[in-house]
């Protein structure tokens, strides 16, 4: 690391660090690649893939489901390859940066290359991006506080969340609407008309096709994280680079590796390291088990990209009529009340909610996060609801979504942002990337519970081991049972905070004596 970066925050600082605008952009254009992509995956997969000789590649909905839940959890299956690289040998600056062109080649190969090949390569290497980065950008966020301004940390996490979401919210407006645009002359002459003159539109509207559409719908992530790639860069010399800590853990494995100095160069085995620090075992031993209540919600809420565009395209689309004039949506277009709702209920929550609620109780991490499981289960519940109504032959109106997408949100508010405030705060100084990419591993887990109640429930026939609302109903019971158990852990689990700059943990704000 040369002298030209800062490698400890400002213990003085008392207001937000000067680097936090280059995470924060970097993280709305790399958010707005990943859930532009995925937000119209589902369809793809499920319509309009094909291969390179033109002739249709789909898969069944079951198996796309499995598909597309088995791609995010890969996803967050990497962070514990990127923490440990970024802890142990390189700084989180410089595998965020390298990760970030496997990134962008993962697009480019879903964008040109059609087919089942040009799938599976880009879904692995926005997999390796995606994923290497993801723990890294979390406690690089909170590397650059120390402790005069360690009171901004929630409220920036908050936040840092809010942003993700403006990224979202974009993307899942604009992609699946501009791939509808190119989907075909028809659809093309219906959005252009008023906007490009005839003789243009005469030349071009013979080549709008699904093809197309998908090369330039998966085409526009790519260039926001070429474009989040080229922010992150610019901001390298505002940012503090808390540099790798290889030499502790050596030394702390010297025993072993007086006997067996090759496993210097076996990276694995600096986890190992980990477990012979009292301090460290102790911290990721307490974690483990909020790591593993919350894969269950991880189970239900990515199930916004997949069954619930499902049960959109069985809903009556259209929003707004007026005359002959109406207004539809695309049934992956309903993903985007998520982070909506997100951008709405954050500020209400941090300015409103919470500062209400701490005169009357005080709402601990722990205790958002149990709320948030018991919403969760609610939302699903709700889903099973509509689901009953659409398997009676019934078509409800797809606003009805706005209330089970309402209450996954708040749920996702007080579990999300929480447990990554929480994972940072309660990791030693020396493990924030690894404790961070422990945390993500829970959203690998849910994806993976999700592919594989999917691969299992799927009969030879095509036909569905849980048909119809009772997959709702299995998965919001599931949720109730794991909130109901996680209330003893909230309570009995107490809190410390490892902030850079501090030698030893203190206790949470409110609570110090």
């Amino acid at each position: 690391m040369t002298a030209a970066y800062r490698t400890a925050p400002d213990q003085t600082l008392t207001t937000m660090p000067p680097g936090i605008p280059y995470i924060i952009g970097n993280e709305a254009a790399e958010r707005f690649s990943f859930y532009g992509m995925k937000a119209i995956l589902y369809l793809y997969l499920t319509k309009y893939i094909v291969d390179a000789a033109g002739v249709s590649a789909v898969y069944d909905k079951e198996d796309a489901t499995a598909l597309l839940h088995l791609f995010v959890a890969a996803a967050y299956l990497f962070p514990i390859v990127g923490g440990p690289l970024a802890d142990f040998y390189l700084g989180k600056y410089r595998v965020i940066l390298w990760l970030s062109w496997a990134y962008c080649l993962g697009h480019l190969s879903l964008a040109a290359i059609d087919g089942r090949n040009g799938l599976w390569l880009g879904l692995a290497l926005i997999a390796i991006g995606a994923g290497g980065i993801k723990p890294c950008v979390s406690s690089h966020v909170g590397d650059q506080f120390g402790q005069g301004n360690q009171h901004l940390i929630s409220r920036i996490f908050r936040w840092f969340y809010f942003v993700i979401n403006v990224g979202a919210l974009t993307a899942m407006f604009c992609i699946p609407r501009t791939r509808d645009i190119f989907l075909s002359p028809e659809n093309g002459q219906a959005y252009l008309k008023y906007v490009l003159p005839a003789d243009w539109l005469n030349a071009i509207l013979p080549h709008f096709s699904p093809t197309l559409a998908h090369h330039v719908a998966f085409g526009i992530p790519g260039v926001l994280m070429l474009l989040a790639t080229i922010v992150f860069w610019m901001g390298r010399n505002k940012f503090v680079h808390i540099p790798p800590s290889t030499d502790e853990f050596m030394k702390e494995l010297e025993p072993i590796l007086e006997r067996a100095p090759f496993l210097k160069y076996f990276p694995p085995i600096m986890f190992v390291a980990i477990f012979m620090n009292p301090e460290n075992r102790r911290a990721i031993l307490k974690l483990l088990p909020l790591f593993a209540f919350i894969v269950v919600f991880w189970a239900l809420f990515d199930q916004t990209m997949s069954t619930w565009v499902e049960q959109a395209t069985h809903m009556n689309l259209t929003v707004l009529r007026w005359r002959d004039w109406e207004w539809k949506v695309l049934p992956d277009e309903t993903q985007t009340l998520n982070p909506l709702f997100v951008l709405m209920f954050i500020p209400l929550l941090d300015f409103v909610v919470f500062p209400a609620l701490s005169k009357v109780v005080q709402l601990s991490a722990l205790r958002r996060v149990s709320v948030g499981l018991f919403l969760a289960s609610m939302a699903f519940a709700v889903s099973g609801f509509i689901q009953m109504e659409i398997d009676q032959n019934f078509t409800p109106w797809v606003l009805w979504l706005v209330f089970p997408y309402a209450i996954i949100t708040v749920a996702e508010v007080l579990v999300s942002t929480t447990c990554l405030e929480f994972s940072y705060t309660q990791a030693p100084n020396r493990l924030k990337s690894i404790i961070m990419s422990l945390y993500l591993l829970s959203v690998f887990g849910g994806n993976l519970l999700t592919s594989g109640v999917n691969w299992m429930i799927s009969r030879d026939d095509g036909t569905s081991m849980l048909p119809g609302a009772s997959y709702y109903w299995f998965f919001s019971i599931l949720m109730f049972v794991t909130a109901v158990c996680f209330i003893p852990y909230a309570v009995l689990s107490r809190e410390s905070r490892f902030i850079q700059g501090e030698d030893a943990p203190t206790a949470p704000q409110g609570k110090r004596k």
